[in-house]
């Protein structure tokens, strides 16, 4: 790659926290200078509309343990990652100006929250400062796909996953970058927060979770070698995926994907590498299978926008919903009517998990079954879930 000497580029992290296979990484990489910065935004951290807070205890530990060990991981390249517990509005202009950046690589995001903070720090930033933003959360990246624009994308999963398979190629994984010698500068104070300074006491996970692990890229590619090259569970996902309890029903890598800690395209080809090596079949397929929904949800998203966190949802239907206070605590506690819906209600408030089938079935109970208004659930979901993912959570 060309070097564009004597010039800083920055990498703003939000949800791609790795530095292998990540484009923005890569791009900054041309430069001269490299600075990573991250920020534990307080508005993450506090009360949604619906009532709970946005980010629940054991996202926010998991997201720091990943924020611990990108920061390692940079730093082996010989890149720093400041870290600020603020508005990215409030601390990313002076982060610009005083170390002269010219251009600022961060992943593209599209819905509201994401949109309205770049919006903000552009606002308050210099005009010779350029953003690159990069689609890079995706298995079938949006140029490759077969359909002329968003709304072209078809709301049944099946047309989507069919056509993509025969028309759309998965690209390659981008290599982590040559390690860089930064010239020191004065970056000023940074420092992870700790749980007690973003709002939690400090807590441990019921030791019966389906989810023992912990965050960073690294833990990522351990389960990996663990699901796929050591116990090879993954010869037979698809038979054991809607397991409840256990570690190995299904391939837990969901958390480390929704915060970018690893990317659908390495997994992806993980998943072929296995089928080379040891076997291909079904089982094998349906985790790509996975990462296509994964995909779906994303369009769905960026073909309706905001209509995914409406009431009438993507469709504008207009339903009858209700709102108890006692259906609610009653549903959050695993106090209902139903067994199997307390028993799963009960895993995530002690760690953070639920199976899938698990929160097929608890969602539908929620909506379907009490009739209450199904964003309300989906909040709380947003809160407690260890792999909460915008898309695919209110896409679902």
């Amino acid at each position: 790659m060309k070097t564009e000497l004597n010039e800083t580029a920055l990498v703003w992290f939000r949800n791609d926290l790795r530095v292998f296979d990540n484009s923005s990484l890569s791009q900054a990489a041309r430069h001269t200078r490299v600075i990573g910065v991250y920020f534990f935004d307080p508005r993450h951290f506090e009360d949604t509309a619906y009532g709970f807070v946005k980010t629940g205890k054991y996202r926010a530990q998991f997201l720091r343990e990943s924020i611990i060990e990108l920061q390692e991981n940079l730093q082996a390249l010989g890149i720093p990652l400041l870290v600020f517990h603020a508005r990215p509005e409030e601390k990313l202009p002076e982060l610009i100006h005083t170390n002269e950046a010219k251009k600022v690589y961060l992943q593209k995001e599209w819905t509201a929250e994401e949109n309205s903070v770049l919006e903000a720090v552009k606002k308050a930033t210099a005009q010779e400062v350029s953003f690159v933003e990069t689609y890079d959360q995706f298995l079938f990246h949006p140029e490759d796909i077969p359909y002329d624009s968003f709304q072209d994308i078809p709301n049944v999963f099946t047309q989507f996953r069919k056509k993509c398979e025969k028309a759309s190629r998965v690209r390659p994984c981008q290599p982590t970058p040559q390690r860089k010698l930064t010239p020191a500068l004065d970056l000023g104070p940074s420092r992870i927060p700790s749980l007690e300074e973003l709002g939690y006491n400090t807590f441990t996970s019921d030791s019966r979770t389906a989810f023992p692990y912990t965050g960073g890229e690294n833990q990522a590619k351990k389960r990996i070698q663990e699901y796929f090259w050591e116990t090879q569970k993954l010869s037979y996902y698809k038979h054991t995926r809607n397991g409840l309890v256990g570690t190995d029903y299904s391939s837990k890598l969901s958390p480390w994907l929704a915060n970018g800690s690893i990317s659908a395209r390495t997994i992806y080809r993980e998943v072929k590498d296995y089928e080379k090596k040891v076997v291909k079949n079904q089982d094998t397929y349906w985790l790509i299978f996975e990462l296509i929904w994964r995909d779906y949800f994303k369009y769905v998203s960026l073909k309706y926008g905001n209509l995914i966190f409406q009431l009438g949802g993507i469709l504008n239907k207009d339903y009858h919903w209700h709102r108890s206070e006692k259906a609610l605590e009653e549903w959050i506690t695993g106090a209902t009517s139903e067994p199997f819906v307390n028993a799963n209600m009960r895993e995530l408030a002690a760690t953070g998990w639920m199976s899938n089938r698990g929160r097929q079935n608890v969602a539908s109970f929620w909506s379907k079954e009490l009739k209450q208004d199904w964003r309300v659930g989906a909040a709380y979901f947003e809160s407690m879930l260890l792999d909460y993912d915008v898309h695919s959570n209110w896409g679902n």
